[in-house]
């Protein structure tokens, strides 16, 4: 009789906690290092991170909101938590572009918040956003979203010190096309500027910014930096090595000595 083939592991968690807190439909933030996730009643309905752009840059640098209605609508209905409603409601901004810069923020955020190195998750229960109610994910969408992401970029270009090296174009090889998103990203770049601050300058995503960093790496446009080599070592002669260590005999007559002086 053949034995049955053993059942798939289960794919890890990439926070056990934000798994935990979705099945208990917990509702609060979810901080760690480099971001935070809202929580109501389970799902995400909101994230941010230091890493990334926030809506507020989405809507008004890449987008078509004036800032000074983003400002607006702060003032008026931040302490009520109800941003995201007044931007609607006043006319300010279509439902439908809200929702898609807001879902588009909210996986940006997290995919930076639950990177490996993120540091220890706290979850404060009970905590909400001023945004307001705009759209809720799944957590485990958002999870597999993440990574996913990590798994294109190595796809795209396995050189992950492009994320947080300045951005150095190089010059396009004869008859090479760029293309016109290419071109305004490859504008911006100073040599100075990582993909994170050209992100802020672009008011994209952080993550498709990152990614169109590493697709211009591999075609060649933009420079690939390299880890230094490791220091070399060398071993020190033997006749060092033994000046250094004690003479046991030596230290032997001394202790003897002091003791036949007692």
């Amino acid at each position: 009789m053949t034995a049955p083939a053993p059942a798939p592991s289960p794919m890890t968690a990439v926070s056990p906690l934000l798994t935990r807190l979705a099945a208990e439909r917990a509702t609060g933030a979810l901080l760690r290092d480099r971001g935070t996730l809202f929580l109501e009643d389970g799902r995400i309905v909101h994230a941010e991170s230091p890493a990334t752009p926030g809506l507020d840059v989405l809507l008004t640098t890449g987008g078509g909101l004036a800032p000074e209605r983003w400002r607006e609508a702060i003032d008026r209905a931040g302490a009520r938590r109800q941003v995201a409603r007044f931007l609607v409601d006043s006319g300010g901004l279509a439902g439908g572009e809200l929702e898609i810069c807001h879902l588009a923020a909210i996986f940006d955020a997290a995919f930076f918040a639950l990177s490996p190195g993120s540091g220890p998750s706290r979850f404060r229960r009970g905590a909400t956003h001023w945004i307001g109610s705009v759209r809720s994910v799944p957590a485990a969408a958002v999870e597999r979203e993440t990574r996913r992401r990590r798994e294109l970029l190595d796809a795209v270009w396995p050189y992950p010190l492009l994320d947080t090296a300045p951005v150095v174009p190089r010059a396009a090889a004869p008859g090479q096309t760029v293309t016109a998103r290419q071109r305004l990203l490859l504008h911006r770049a100073d040599g100075v500027r990582t993909p994170a601050d050209l992100a802020w300058v672009l008011g994209r995503p952080a993550f498709h910014t990152l990614l169109d960093v590493r697709r211009l790496a591999a075609a060649g446009l933009v420079e690939t930096p390299h880890a230094p080599p490791a220091p070399v070592v060398e071993s020190l002669p033997d006749w060092i090595t033994q000046a250094q260590s004690p003479d046991v005999a030596l230290l032997r007559r001394l202790r003897d000595a002091l003791e036949a002086s007692l």
